[in-house]
Formats: structure tokens, sequence, C-alpha cells
């Protein structure tokens, strides 16, 4: 069973975005898929709640309740939305569950700055450390030719950490969540430019260079 996980301490980056899209793109392509919240705000649940019947199943997992006691044994992939300002031992706590870990970063000096604090406090956990899970990082919410998306894109680029995909600000996502669908589950005519930025982040996700 794969479990990926999409944190940041800092709220508001788009973790829950980046965790349902995930979530729907692996259902659609006929994997078994658990959505674990781990937020009380349950953004991620409240998705799942809207999602159409007609659509793949993703099985629910209040984790702010249970954890992943109530994962189906069936599941092959566990998408794990995490909650914001995890620190310390509930860091730490959340990394065990993890083989993949994503961390959304939005483009504002706020955003940059904090995302920098949690990095390094995310590589210094036993687990990554140790090379057990693979970190991997977004640019999210972007507006292309804008200095902060300069400065965010720089910043990323020096990271020690693999640098997955450029998301752009755009209402497709407001669309997909509002119906409980995926970014990809949207007709092409719409969605192409999406689908075209998150291919890399797939293309890794899907790769060994994302696993132990």
């Amino acid at each position: 069973m794969r479990h990926i996980m999409v944190m940041n301490a800092k709220g508001g980056c788009g973790k829950s975005t980046l965790a349902t899209n995930l979530a729907s793109y692996y259902a659609d392509c006929g994997y078994g898929v658990a959505l674990a919240d781990y937020d009380p705000q349950r953004s991620s649940l409240d998705w799942l709640d809207r999602r159409p019947e007609d659509r793949p199943k993703i099985a629910a997992v209040a984790g702010f309740k249970d954890g992943l006691k109530h994962v189906p044994r069936g599941a092959d992939i566990v998408i794990i939305d995490a909650p914001a300002r995890s620190h310390g031992k509930e860091l730490t706590d959340l990394v065990k569950h993890a083989e993949t870990i994503i961390v959304p970063v939005l483009p504002s000096t706020i955003d940059i700055q904090a995302s920098d604090r949690f990095i390094k406090e995310l590589k210094a956990v036993g687990k990554v450390d140790r090379k057990q899970a693979k970190i991997g990082v977004v640019a999210n919410r972007v507006r292309e030719y804008t200095l902060i998306f300069e400065e965010l894109d720089e910043y990323l680029t020096k990271l020690r950490v693999p640098y997955l995909a450029s998301l752009r600000e755009a209402q497709n996502y407001v669309r997909a969540y509002t119906r409980g669908l995926g970014i990809y589950e949207l007709p092409e005519y719409l969605a192409w430019p999406d689908w075209e930025q998150w291919d890399p982040l797939i293309e890794w996700v899907d790769s060994k260079r994302s696993q132990p």
C-alpha cells in the first residue's frame, strides 16, 4: 500500500487541492484509493462529500479522529492531507505514515520564509534523513511573469529537494473542487493547460525517485 502525504506547516497553501486532485487522478486510473484528511477543517472530506456517484469511488478516512485505522484493506494508494501547524513530535508522527511527501508553497514572502523553516525541520526528521521518505516541492497558485513568482521559482530551484511543478492560479481548481472532481476530470478543452502543468508532478510520483 502506497502512502503519499501532502503537507506544509503553513496554512492555506493548497494542501487539500493537491490531495484531492491526486486522489481523483489515481482513482480514475483504476487504483483503489483512500483519502485520509488529518485536518479538522476537513476540506478534503467536504470535497469527497460532493463527489458524483458516477465517478470512481474514493474511500473517506477521518484521520483527525482515528488516524489510518479505517483505511480499507484493499486500498492501493492512500493520499494523506496533513494539518497545518505540524511541528516537533506531531510532525515526526505524521511522517511515519508516508513514503512520499509533497510540499506546496505559495508565491509570497511570508510563505517562502515559513516553508523554508518547515522544509529544514522536515528534512531533519529521522525517516526523511534516512531516506525512508522522499520529499518534493510544488509552486502553487502562481502567476507567471510576476516578481514574487520569480522569487519563489529561484528559491525552489536552489533547494536540495526535487522541484516538481509550477501550478497556475486558475478557476478550474474552484470548478473542480465545488463539484467533487479533480482537474483531470474536467473537459480537455477547458483544463489542458493545467494537465500539462500536472504532468511532471505525476511523472515524479509514479517514478522510483519518489519512493524509498
